[in-house]
């Protein structure tokens, strides 16, 4: 029997978000860049699992992929991003600011050699990250840039968000908190709103975890904090959303709702003149078009995660986002594909929700003890006691 959701632990939020997200990006990965009519030609219907290279055996040569082997069940950049995230907090076992990323996360990615799966070698996992990504090598480690504003002329795009889930977790039944520590975060990769996108998402994620959320809650939650065109986007595509209780259905409404928010455009491989660049009006595609897979699924995580899947375009950051909401609502994650997704990329999808539930743990207990402090400061000075 599935427990209800007021009975989950906080251990099987986080791993079933962590490993839902992962489970995700790997089913996502192989359609990624394509529409939902190239996807249901290709696959001779709707992905419904793990499915193989796009192009088959030809994935080391084939372009724009190549040299990266896509589908199989192999975790992408979203994965490893948010497993080197959780390491910098098991490291630094509290909360994270911009200088964390500076410290820890940087020098993870240029010094460590680590499985990475579509390499199928090992590699520093700056070998494996987008140019987006990359920027955080060069802006603080070679820049030598105020980790508070490095994120200052990046491409704007989901590359910050996409790794965030940790932050929310940390953060658990507390949004508005892991909003702001998001930001902070982001504020080392993005700018304008891709770094409000991390915010959002990484509050989505609290407010998932906490007892008795459901896929309204989440969203009513992300539009209590969304700024500018984040809000408006989310606002409306979730609207949308509301009409729909299948993907399929939802698909061209969902994208059709999106678009004028979307600076990438309608042609995903070749983006507009105006794609990626700073603005208040606009917002990244994947954050609202995955909390309304998570809506039109009513919180299912098989549905909400191929209803990702199925949309394409930057599709295994949306299902990276939509596993991760669903999971941390307490949706279990099919077995059969967390399995074969963890012996496929040759990753152990549990160790790092385990290091982060008892991090998280830990730190909550020392927010605790400052609060305390706080409290019995602020009522010397006049203040309302804890029993007032």
């Amino acid at each position: 029997m599935t427990p209800k959701n007021s009975e989950i632990s906080l251990e099987d939020r986080i791993t079933g978000a962590l490993v839902g997200a992962a489970v995700g990006d790997a089913l996502g990965g192989p359609v990624e860049g394509y529409s939902p009519e190239q996807i249901l030609e290709r696959h001779a219907g709707r992905v419904h699992g793990i499915v193989g290279p796009w192009n088959g055996d030809a994935w080391r040569t084939a372009r724009p992929i190549a040299p990266y082997h896509k589908g199989d069940g192999h975790v992408t950049d979203d994965t490893l991003m948010t497993h080197a995230l959780i390491r910098v907090y098991d490291r630094v076992r509290d909360h994270l600011d911009a200088y964390a990323i500076a410290d820890h996360l940087v020098p993870d990615l240029m010094t460590n050699p680590r499985w990475i799966p579509e390499l199928e070698a090992e590699a520093l996992p700056l070998q494996r990250i987008f140019l987006a990504e990359k920027w955080l090598v060069t802006r603080l480690h070679y820049g030598h840039v105020d980790p508070r504003e490095a994120g200052v002329g990046n491409i704007v795009n989901c590359g910050a968000a996409m790794y965030m889930a940790p932050v929310g977790l940390v953060n658990a039944a507390n949004p508005q908190a892991a909003y702001a520590e998001a930001l902070d975060i982001a504020g080392a990769h993005q700018w304008s709103y891709g770094r409000e996108a991390a915010g959002v998402f990484a509050a989505a994620v609290a407010a998932a975890a906490t007892p008795g959320a459901t896929p309204d809650s989440v969203v009513t939650t992300c539009l209590s904090l969304a700024k500018d065109g984040t809000r408006t986007a989310i606002e409306q595509v979730c609207e949308v959303a509301t009409h729909h209780t299948d993907f399929e259905s939802a698909l061209h409404p969902l994208r059709k709702a999106v678009a004028p928010h979307d600076t990438v455009g309608p042609d995903y491989r070749s983006p507009s003149l105006d794609a990626r660049r700073p603005s208040r009006l606009h917002t990244i595609e994947e954050l609202p078009i995955a909390l309304a897979m998570v809506l039109v699924a009513a919180g299912d995580y098989r549905r909400a995660v191929l209803g990702a899947v199925n949309y394409g375009r930057d599709c295994d950051s949306i299902a990276t986002m939509a596993g991760a909401l669903a999971g941390a609502l307490g949706s279990p994650v099919p077995d059969d594909w967390s399995k074969t997704v963890s012996e496929a990329s040759r990753l152990d999808l549990w160790e790092p929700a385990a290091t982060l539930a008892a991090v998280t743990r830990e730190i909550f207990a020392r927010d605790v003890t400052h609060r305390r402090t706080h409290e019995a400061a602020f009522a010397e000075l006049g203040g309302p006691r804890c029993s007032d």
